[in-house]
């Protein structure tokens, strides 16, 4: 399921985003009613909750609402629709991420760093991965993150041109981490069979339905034999193991994606 940001009222869903139309003392209009008006940050933070729980399917403004103890229609006093909640909601997760990263290690710690604190982050809310890249939000956050990244590949003194593919690279292999990461945790509420279970009573099928896989598949085969997901034989209880897997081969990934940044710069200087 892919959802498009950006689908609401374009100047309404910017100046929410920037909060542009805010009071110049921060107050929020309170809704009528006798109970204390809400506020578009606490509509907010309850879509996130929702999300969370619920993923993308679950959203919507009734169920924020119920979170809040009102009823949709509340809501739209604040936020006029679902497609500028999400928006709000997008921006507003990615809050969570450093702003700025240590560069005393050099560029390739604070990348490393970056990385790592990217994928987390979206493990901690896979719905985020629902939203295509094609049309980003324009929320301040999100250029947050993105001067946060370029102010590191600054120190590679690379060129324009190729600090936007690094940009582009490195997002698109932490999202697909990310994904395959999110899916394994999901899969047993999903199917009602842990990913684990569902690994190791079909792997070992292969041998049964194909007695010569390894002359068939032979690269398959020595990739397998030589470096294995499972360290010990098995991976432990409590980690699906294609989280190990994407966790293992994501290690080994973003090294080769470093190592390719050191050398344009090698190539550069």
């Amino acid at each position: 399921m892919v959802v498009f940001a950006g689908q609401g009222d374009a100047r309404r869903s910017m100046a929410l985003l920037w909060r542009a139309d805010a009071p110049a003392d921060g107050a929020e209009k309170q809704a009528p009613g006798p109970k204390p008006g809400l506020s578009v940050d606490d509509i907010v933070s309850a879509g996130i909750e929702v999300a969370d729980a619920e993923g993308m399917a679950g959203l919507s403004m009734r169920a924020v609402g119920e979170r809040l103890g009102r009823t949709a229609m509340a809501l739209y006093t604040y936020v006029p629709s679902k497609n500028e909640l999400l928006d709000l909601m997008f921006d507003q997760t990615l809050a969570e991420l450093p702003a700025e990263y240590d560069l005393g290690g050099g560029w390739r710690a604070a990348l490393t760093a970056w990385a790592e604190e990217a994928v987390e982050f979206n493990v901690r809310h896979p719905w985020v991965l629902q939203v295509s890249e094609a049309r980003p939000v324009l929320g301040p956050n999100e250029f947050v993150v993105l001067e946060s990244i370029l102010r590191i590949l600054h120190e590679t003194g690379l060129g324009s041109a190729e600090v936007r593919g690094a940009v582009s690279a490195l997002s698109h292999f932490v999202r697909g981490a990310a994904q395959v990461i999110a899916d394994a945790r999901t899969a047993a509420k999903t199917t009602g069979v842990s990913d684990n279970d569902w690994w190791f009573s079909r792997s070992p099928l292969l041998d049964e339905v194909s007695p010569d896989f390894a002359d068939r598949f032979p690269m398959i085969a020595k990739l397998e034999t030589e470096n294995p997901v499972e360290e010990n034989g098995l991976p432990p209880e409590d980690t699906p193991y294609m989280e190990l897997a994407a966790r293992k081969t994501f290690a080994v990934g973003l090294t080769l994606q470093l190592d390719g940044i050191a050398a344009a710069i090698a190539k550069r200087t």
